[in-house]
């Protein structure tokens, strides 16, 4: 079974209706979440203030599983989360564990 990293990074006034959905997956044994600084080039996107500061805040969440599930979660995510402008990767892992 391949695992996979699917990665999610969403604005902060959608941070905890995404905790909320994670935590709902059966299918999930975790995730971790981390806050961020987003970079780009559409400034159309940016408050006046972040326009100033040169960045945006944005969450950003990692969720390990394998790829079957993941590809599941984007189906559910395309229709649960519909027009909230979530960016997505997702990267497949070579290798992962726990070192005791």
């Amino acid at each position: 079974m391949q695992e996979c990293l699917l990665i999610i990074v969403t604005t902060p006034a959608l941070e905890e209706s995404l905790v909320d959905w994670l935590l709902a997956r059966d299918e999930l044994s975790g995730f971790s979440s981390t806050r961020i600084d987003g970079h780009g080039s559409r400034q159309t996107e940016l408050s006046l203030a972040e326009q100033v500061m040169g960045r945006q805040r944005k969450v950003m969440f990692h969720v390990h599983t394998d790829c079957e599930a993941v590809t599941q979660l984007l189906s559910l995510l395309r229709t649960d989360f519909a027009g909230a402008g979530l960016h997505y990767w997702v990267m497949p892992l070579l290798d992962a564990g726990k070192i005791d």
